[in-house]
């Protein structure tokens, strides 16, 4: 694809135009993006999406049960007296009004790795705001996922809700944390089609931050490479 056809017309988009285009035409959306970086419009709508979904989770399925449920899928209830697991229902039910907070955190910490992999391995630095604005709309596609799980809480079995893992987005969905040992349900819990495409979104938004001097999949792979590391953790603590 020539620069020509990347540059032509893409940074007159919309905020409504751009979260469209992550969609219907990533590399021209985020070429767009990184001309005139911007992250309000999406981290708006990331943050109503979860809103919506974590404050009907406490009204349908309940705040105290949700917890009460993943201390019991997770094995973790089996060691902990009635006392402390009503603290942890209580505990969590607050932190679930508040959980929205942990998306900008989140995706500060994924601007920081896209600066940190495009100066430390491509030698190329770039802006704090290019890459949050990039972190924010490769986030979108968790929009789907939440009203996914809206569906599903709406529809579903309240009593059957497994919060930590309510859409059929991995492999993990179709496995009982009961009946299989917590490392293998770790790893296949974190084989989310949703992550996959953030990351590959990534790969895009920071090959155009660098203006293309880099392929897309390159930086994908450097992603890639951190997120097994974090899950090969997970699994190992998940082990001990």
């Amino acid at each position: 694809m020539t620069d020509e056809k990347i540059n032509s017309g893409k940074g007159d988009l919309s905020a409504a135009g751009r979260c469209f285009g992550v969609f219907t035409d990533p590399v021209g959306t985020f070429s767009a993006i990184v001309r005139r970086p911007d992250f309000w419009p999406p981290l708006v709508i990331l943050i109503l999406a979860w809103i919506a979904l974590s404050e009907l989770m406490a009204s349908k399925v309940g705040t105290q049960a949700i917890v009460r449920r993943a201390l019991e899928l997770s094995g973790r209830a089996s060691s902990l007296t009635p006392e402390q697991i009503q603290k942890a229902a209580e505990q969590g039910g607050v932190f679930l009004h508040i959980s929205f907070l942990k998306i900008p955190i989140f995706l500060i910490i994924i601007a920081a790795i896209g600066m940190m992999i495009l100066k430390a391995v491509f030698g190329i630095p770039i802006g704090f705001k290019k890459a949050f604005s990039v972190a924010v709309y490769a986030d979108l596609p968790f929009v789907i996922a939440d009203i996914l799980g809206i569906v599903v809480i709406v529809f579903g079995d309240p009593a059957a809700f497994n919060p930590p893992n309510f859409i059929p987005a991995n492999v993990g969905f179709f496995l009982s944390p009961l009946n299989v040992s917590r490392p293998l349900y770790t790893i296949a819990t974190s084989l989310n089609f949703f992550s996959f495409w953030f990351m590959g979104l990534l790969g895009i938004g920071f090959a155009a931050t660098a203006g293309r001097k880099i392929r897309p999949r390159s930086v994908f792979f450097c992603f890639l490479g951190l997120w097994v590391i974090w899950v090969l953790l997970k699994a190992g603590l998940a082990a001990i």
